[in-house]
């Protein structure tokens, strides 16, 4: 696995490494490495540690001399708030999803139907297009987002690094709660069940369902005619299972946005 020794380019880091510098480089190695072949909820998880790690960085007296010199903490502060509403942004989305997820099961059951109804269909079909429409006025507002790094600066290299690998985890769960696969474009609410991991027993439960892969496009806003209700009841409850991952996922890595957020405010008011 390749790394980046940050610290052996810069004067920002002391001459000798420390466990918090080696601590971040290796999550922000992880990342690197497997971003792009493990589940959204397992690179929320990462990031959540790589950001633990960036606060104990934060907290070493030299890096809090090197952010306190120039323009570097107020970027990074900059930076810091729109990732902190881009998180609390896709929380509301995960929650608007799980909410309409429920809104139908209930419906479902409360009408005690072969079928769901048409307007528990509509209803759900709605909250869909509205979520899909957040996400992608959300996603055209993130290209504005300056996350690369315009320095050689070891620290300052690490610090943009990590916006980056956070902007691109929090893209990917917008993606995914639009239904939208990033890569081929393809329609498939069940690109939920490729995003979580593999070994999880929720992964397990939604590869059984045989119509889980397809949630987002079950084409219920055209026809009712042939969906068992307790077909439906299984895929929106597999559903909501990796919602719930997703939702804990975000809420950690939420706090932990904030925290860093907080030590950075404290550096720049000593």
């Amino acid at each position: 696995m390749a790394t980046t020794t940050y610290h052996s380019r810069s004067n920002s880091f002391p001459s000798q490494s420390h466990p918090a510098i080696e601590n971040v480089e290796d999550h922000l190695c992880r990342l690197r490495a497997d971003s792009e072949s493990t589940s959204v909820c397992a690179n929320l998880a990462s990031l959540r540690n790589l950001h633990e790690g960036i606060n104990d960085l934060i907290q070493m007296p030299s890096v809090q001399q090197t952010l306190s010199q120039g323009n570097w903490i107020n970027e990074l502060l900059e930076g810091s708030i729109k990732l902190v509403d881009l998180c609390s942004f896709s929380r509301e989305l995960v929650s608007l999803t799980k909410e309409s997820v429920q809104d139908l099961e209930s419906s479902i059951r409360r009408n005690k139907a072969e079928a769901a109804t048409s307007s528990d269909v509509s209803a759900y079909v709605a909250s869909r297009k509205k979520i899909t429409k957040m996400v992608n006025k959300s996603i055209k507002n993130l290209k504005s987002f300056n996350h690369k790094s315009t320095t050689e600066d070891g620290l300052w290299t690490m610090m943009k690094e990590t916006e980056s690998r956070d902007l691109s985890v929090l893209k990917s769960v917008l993606m995914l709660l639009s239904g939208e696969n990033e890569k081929s474009n393809k329609r498939s609410w069940s690109l939920l069940s490729k995003f979580t991991t593999q070994n999880s027993r929720v992964c397990s439960e939604v590869e059984q369902e045989s119509g889980a892969e397809d949630l987002s496009s079950l084409n219920i806003e055209k026809s009712t005619k042939n969906m068992d209700s307790k077909n439906m009841l299984k895929q929106l409850k597999s559903s909501e299972m990796i919602i719930q991952e997703l939702e804990e996922g975000l809420e950690a890595l939420f706090r932990s946005l904030v925290k860093n957020r907080v030590s950075l405010l404290n550096v720049l008011s000593h």
